[in-house]
């Protein structure tokens, strides 16, 4: 099968509808139209873009619709790619979704942020940071010292998205059993490095924002920023201020077919800002996964 019909059968069928046929449920009271969770015997699946991506919040799994696919059974991809192709024009059904309460203020947001102790050696949140992580102690210590890390509950870590004015406006929380974003918060960017280098690189995790500044070498020309595997106005404006003032955005984002089309999407942005571009991807599916590879060949 050619690559466009592969791309027509991606955009036809929902990751709900493949969900739905497997027999998840939707946990309407943890949904939202922009995050819809589905439930299965103690699974967890979460659907964002509009059906085009999912997420598995107690692992690291995620993907597209080929993806959740093999996720949920296994086998190799022709086997996957005509069980999806059998589901196009299939439409997964969605609750009446009910007004919920008023987005959070930006005072209570930073109220939250402030609440929560700054990632301190010796935590569980850094234990699993640099442990289960492996973000070598210098770059934790640079990112304390820019208080962009706060910890979180049950061993979870907190990483500031902020605005171009420094504001915070949401975070993501990541933890040995949990990955998700603040409710109530906004996506922006999470930002670690030098704003002005020159290079801005973008990931889909704070994590792995901070894992490719260990691989490159914590290089002073770069500001390495997370979209928080989101794709927000706010996530577009804050990458388009910062590349029209920067000489090289570099879309370091996952090697997936999610990584791709955020790729793609900061290609536009480099055209459109009159700036360089370049695609970077991890050896393994995300640059935590190169660094703690990198760590255990070390070892070895």
């Amino acid at each position: 099968m050619k690559r466009d019909e592969i791309e027509k059968i991606r955009d036809q069928v929902s990751c709900g509808t493949v969900l739905q046929q497997a027999g998840f449920r939707v946990d309407v009271r943890e949904s939202t139209p922009r995050a819809v969770k589905y439930r299965r015997s103690g699974e967890i699946a979460i659907v964002t873009h509009g059906g085009r991506g999912w997420f598995d919040p107690l692992s690291d799994n995620k993907g597209d619709v080929f993806g959740l696919h093999a996720w949920l059974q296994p086998g190799d991809f022709r086997a996957t790619l005509q069980a999806v192709a059998a589901l196009a024009g299939i439409q997964p059904s969605q609750p009446a979704w009910e007004p919920r309460g008023l987005r959070r203020t930006d005072a209570d947001i930073t109220a939250r942020w402030s609440a929560r102790p700054v990632l301190s050696h010796g935590s569980p949140a850094y234990g699993y940071l640099a442990g289960a992580r492996a973000i070598p102690h210098h770059q934790l210590k640079l990112a304390i010292n820019a208080q962009l890390i706060r910890q979180g509950p049950f061993g979870s870590a907190w990483f500031a998205h902020q605005d171009s004015a420094g504001r915070i406006c949401g975070w993501e929380e990541r933890g040995p059993q949990w990955r998700g974003f603040s409710s109530g918060g906004a996506k922006t960017l999470f930002r670690f490095g030098n704003p002005a280098g020159g290079r801005l690189c973008i990931t889909e995790a704070a994590i792995d924002a901070l894992s490719l500044s260990a691989l490159d070498g914590r290089r002073a020309d770069t500001l390495y920023a997370s979209t928080a595997g989101g794709w927000s106005r706010a996530t577009e404006s804050s990458v388009m201020l910062l590349a029209e003032c920067l000489d090289l955005v570099v879309a370091a984002t996952d090697r997936d077919g999610q990584g791709e089309a955020y790729a793609d999407k900061l290609r536009g942005i480099a055209l459109r800002a009159n700036c360089g571009f370049q695609r970077l991807r991890p050896f393994g599916e995300d640059w935590n996964e190169d660094l703690k590879q990198r760590r255990n060949e070390e070892e070895d």
